[in-house]
């Protein structure tokens, strides 16, 4: 029996064909599953990365909610032209507390793995209120109601004690104190000593310039944590992993 022939015979068969194709997912399977086994750790361990601050990780839930992951990718390939324009590729690392991670597989905007710190609380403002005012052949639409809609933090203590279900290490204390830094984080003139001992580096503004916290706030605040947790000038990739 030749090829063409042993081909057409699975092409014919359904019974056949469930069969070669349910042999052909599992030996693939076993392939890229069995090696994880043998390894103590798949996330190679990267000092600076934290879990998200309550107010952070709010923004983070409106930014899945608009769907911002439909056209911004959170993920730069080792590939020179995308770390030449984006900076250092991304990390296993930095995803390790996403639930679930954003990496996306479409870029109609530039991806933001790296957004962190690059424009001011001001210029996010302008552009969410109006991306065009900034960027003139973007096709992003507008998103400044964000700043009308005020937030309470009244289940962000569940938020984080769910997250610590599925294995983000929030301790006691920082679901304890999940409403004071979400407040303290969106105030300037705030005590934030605990708050930066909880997560640090956090950015704390006023970050839309308006009184009360707002989704925008809470947004803004998400975008400049992106990429800044890793101090790369003093990572060393391990080349056995």
């Amino acid at each position: 029996m030749s090829i063409l022939e042993k081909h057409k015979f699975l092409e014919t068969n359904a019974t056949a064909l469930l069969v070669g194709s349910f042999l052909v997912v599992t030996i693939g399977g076993i392939v890229e599953i069995a090696p994880l086994f043998y390894l103590e750790n798949t996330i190679e361990k990267v000092e600076g990365v934290r879990p998200y601050s309550p107010l952070e990780l709010t923004g983070r839930d409106v930014y899945i909610r608009e769907g911002c992951y439909v056209c911004h990718s959170q993920m730069i390939r080792p590939m020179r032209d995308e770390v030449e324009r984006y900076g250092h590729y991304s990390l296993a690392a930095e995803s390790m507390y996403d639930h679930p991670f954003q990496w996306g597989s479409k870029r109609t905007g530039p991806d933001l793995a790296r957004v962190g710190g690059r424009y001011s609380n001001e210029w996010h403002v302008d552009h969410l209120t109006d991306p065009q005012s900034v960027v003139p052949e973007s096709v992003m639409p507008k998103y400044g109601f964000l700043a009308d809609r005020l937030i309470e933090p009244e289940h962000i203590e569940d938020r984080l004690a769910t997250d610590a279900m599925v294995g983000v290490p929030y301790t006691s204390e920082m679901i304890e104190l999940a409403k004071a830094d979400f407040a303290a984080q969106a105030d300037p003139n705030a005590d934030t000593d605990g708050l930066l001992e909880r997560y640090a580096g956090a950015n704390v503004a006023n970050f839309d310039g308006q009184a009360g916290i707002s989704e925008m706030d809470a947004l803004i605040a998400y975008l400049q944590v992106l990429g800044t947790m890793v101090d790369f000038s003093t990572f060393e990739p391990d080349p056995t992993r």
